[in-house]
C-alpha cells in the first residue's frame, strides 16, 4: 500500500510544523490554513478515519485537540474553536487517515464558514431514531 501524506509527515519524509508529538499522536499546522493556527491533529498509526479507529487512539487524539484549542485560544486570541473530523470522501474527507482539524476562529468574519440547512421536514425522526438505537446494541 502507498503511503498516505500523513504517513509521510510521520515518517519525516515531508517536512512539517509540528506542534506536538508523542508516541501515538502527531499535531502539525494545516498547510492550508483556514485560518490563522489551523492544526490537524493525527493518529501515528494509520486508520482510515475516525469510525475505524481504536477508542484508546482516538481518545488520545481527542485529548491533544483539546489541549491544542485551549491553547489557541490563549496564544492566538482566537474567540472559539471548531474541532472537526471528516469520515469518507461524502463528508469532505480528502487524505484517508484519522485526523482531526482544531480550527481557531476570531470575531469578525475570520473567512471560514460552516454552514447547516434544515431539513425539509419530510425524515420521520422516529424511524431514524430507532433505526440508529437498534444498530448501536
Amino acid at each position: 500500500m502507498e503511503k498516505d501524506v500523513f504517513c509521510k509527515i510521520i515518517d519525516g519524509e515531508i517536512p512539517s510544523y509540528r506542534i506536538y508529538e508523542d508516541d501515538d499522536v502527531i499535531a502539525i499546522l494545516d498547510i492550508s490554513q483556514v485560518t490563522k493556527g489551523h492544526t490537524l491533529v493525527i493518529s501515528k498509526k494509520h486508520y482510515e478515519n475516525f469510525l475505524a479507529t481504536p477508542k484508546d487512539v482516538m481518545h488520545k487524539v481527542m485529548d491533544v485537540a483539546q489541549r491544542i484549542g485551549q491553547a489557541q485560544i490563549t496564544t492566538l486570541n482566537a474567540k472559539g474553536v471548531n474541532i472537526l473530523t471528516n469520515c469518507y470522501p461524502e463528508a469532505g474527507q480528502t487524505v484517508m487517515h484519522f485526523h482531526v482539524h482544531v480550527i481557531p476562529r476570531y470575531e469578525n468574519n475570520d473567512g471560514f464558514i460552516l454552514t447547516m440547512k434544515e431539513n425539509d421536514g419530510d425524515l420521520n425522526l422516529p424511524s431514524i431514531c430507532e433505526s440508529i438505537r437498534r444498530e448501536m446494541k
